[in-house]
């Protein structure tokens, strides 16, 4: 059966409104999504985006900062360094609870903007993390483009892909239930096939270094080549 989904074109201000909430829902819904929808859980997302910290480092889509918070503190706890780290994000509200989160940490500068048409100048970033936002772009390509070039070469990307829902009964149910959800709201463009990841990381000139299959996730680590 075909997962081919019929989805309304929505601007990238569509888009942000339908993340016009109050941050806390933001993060409690959130929550229910990484489980049911992504299947996967923060300790997951905590190891693999908290290896991905360089020394001049980018959160593309950074939301409210909460996931980016528990990731510097578990580097803070193994002893690693954390570096200069700079977030974006297009929907103002989550963005106004980054800017709160983080307002007393000078090496963390958050800021308003286009994931694929960032302010920012090329080869200026070391390494660079997508969490839980690559399948919520409207332009895909625009934003692994606009990656590539600000990130230094030999960087690397650590991203996740929310893929079609897998597994069995009621779990898959439950996760194709939330993703129309999703779609209709405008929170979720459509999820991927691995292929698709495949190619579009290509398309960009990012070489994939790994990648593993979580639940309904591909996790994947790739460098400018």
């Amino acid at each position: 059966m075909s997962n081919v989904v019929a989805i309304p074109e929505k601007t990238r201000d569509e888009i942000a409104a339908a993340y016009d909430s109050p941050p806390w829902w933001y993060d409690v819904r959130g929550f229910f999504i990484l489980t049911f929808a992504y299947n996967s859980t923060i300790t997951r997302q905590l190891r693999f985006f908290g290896r991905n910290i360089g020394n001049d480092h980018l959160e593309v889509a950074c939301g409210t900062g909460t996931l980016l918070e528990l990731v510097l503190k578990y580097r803070r706890l193994r002893g690693l360094p954390l570096g200069r780290i700079a977030g974006i994000d297009y929907a103002q509200p989550m963005l106004a609870g980054a800017i709160r989160r983080f307002r007393n940490q000078p090496s963390i500068t958050v800021r308003h903007a286009d994931a694929s048409r960032m302010p920012f100048g090329e080869a200026t970033f070391d390494t660079v993390n997508i969490a839980n936002a690559l399948h919520c772009f409207p332009d895909v390509d625009g934003v692994l483009r606009d990656v590539h070039r600000v990130m230094k070469p030999g960087g690397t990307l650590a991203v996740n892909a929310l893929l079609w829902p897998r597994g069995v009964w009621p779990f898959k149910a439950i996760a194709q239930r939330l993703d129309r959800w999703g779609m209709r709201k405008g929170i979720l463009y459509q999820p991927f096939h691995l292929d698709d990841v495949r190619q579009r990381m290509a398309a960009a000139g990012l070489e994939i270094v790994d990648e593993t299959i979580s639940g309904n996730c591909v996790e994947v680590r790739a460098r400018r080549r």
